[in-house]
């Protein structure tokens, strides 16, 4: 059995003489199977017996090939940014699985219907389960509370994520994380940052080579809240393109303290989602990213 890690192609040989050949004229064709990953190319041979015959015999070749597709598990798949990561993958040709404890959402789009939808809790999950023929983990863990909340969602939470996708082979992972604002350190300290900074170190501990750490600030997009749709990118839009516009007359202000409270420019989820795009299909790609460096990573993929 030949594997392949992608569809195979025939170009021109200029030592053999051959011709290009478009998709249309190849003598073969392709018969899927979605369950094992596999793809089966029925080719079409002729050949000539010995003795210089003109009249040829024709043959088929069943030829099986494993094809290894990118399969992403995103966790947090049904919220904000996890649904935008989920319907982003698809829109590329990725397979998408998303955890979250609420499980399928009520998003509208056809993009739902392609993403596999799993219940439940990153601390109990059933990794067998989840993980199997993934490629790449995202992980958009986060939230508010209490400082034991904070440091149980954004790190702990995250960390055995991280060491559940490393146990099983899992060759990427990838942290949304957080931009830090240039805030002081004694505001650096709470559970929210410290937490984020936690899981960011684990990412980068054990994928050193192949870990990806964004660190988007205020994220706009329109935003489902209890079935109500919040358009943040009302003002999130208007904002970053104003920023930008001035950005050259207030870098002098960007080493201030807590200075990119006001002066750090939002980011579309849409951004944020195809930055983790470009990050799945990228061997090239990792490390910590700021926000410009998200935006030039999504400007890569999007259409």
């Amino acid at each position: 059995m030949t594997s392949f890690m992608s569809s195979p192609t025939i170009s021109s040989s200029t030592t053999l003489g051959l011709p290009s050949l478009s998709p249309s004229s190849l003598p073969f064709r392709f018969a899927s199977h979605s369950n094992n990953h596999s793809c089966q190319l029925r080719i079409k041979c002729s050949y000539a017996e010995a003795g210089g015959k003109d009249d040829s015999k024709n043959a088929t070749i069943d030829v099986v090939a494993d094809v290894k597709p990118e399969r992403v598990v995103v966790l947090g798949g049904s919220g904000f940014v996890g649904s935008a990561i989920c319907k982003a993958a698809v829109s590329k040709g990725i397979e998408v699985v998303s955890l979250s404890r609420s499980g399928r959402p009520t998003y509208p789009g056809s993009w739902v219907d392609q993403v596999t939808w799993m219940p439940g809790d990153v601390f109990y999950a059933n990794w067998d389960e989840v993980l199997v023929g993934a490629t790449a983990v995202v992980s958009t863990l986060g939230g508010f509370g209490s400082e034991e909340q904070m440091q149980r969602i954004n790190g702990e939470a995250n960390i055995v994520a991280v060491k559940a996708a490393k146990k099983y082979g899992i060759p990427k992972f990838i942290l949304i994380s957080v931009h830090d604002y240039n805030l002081p350190s004694f505001l650096l300290s709470s559970g929210y940052f410290t937490g984020k900074r936690k899981a960011e170190a684990e990412v980068l501990a054990e994928y050193p080579n192949s870990g990806v750490v964004l660190r988007p600030g205020f994220i706009y997009g329109k935003r489902r809240v209890d079935g109500l749709e919040i358009p943040l990118d009302v003002i999130g839009e208007p904002v970053e393109k104003f920023l930008r516009s001035v950005e050259n007359f207030i870098k002098p202000l960007n080493s201030l303290p807590a200075s990119d409270l006001l002066l750090a420019p939002p980011v579309s989820v849409d951004d944020v989602a195809y930055a983790v795009v470009t990050a799945v299909t990228d061997d090239d790609m990792f490390g910590v990213f700021t926000i410009e460096q998200i935006k030039e990573s999504a400007s890569s993929v999007k259409a």
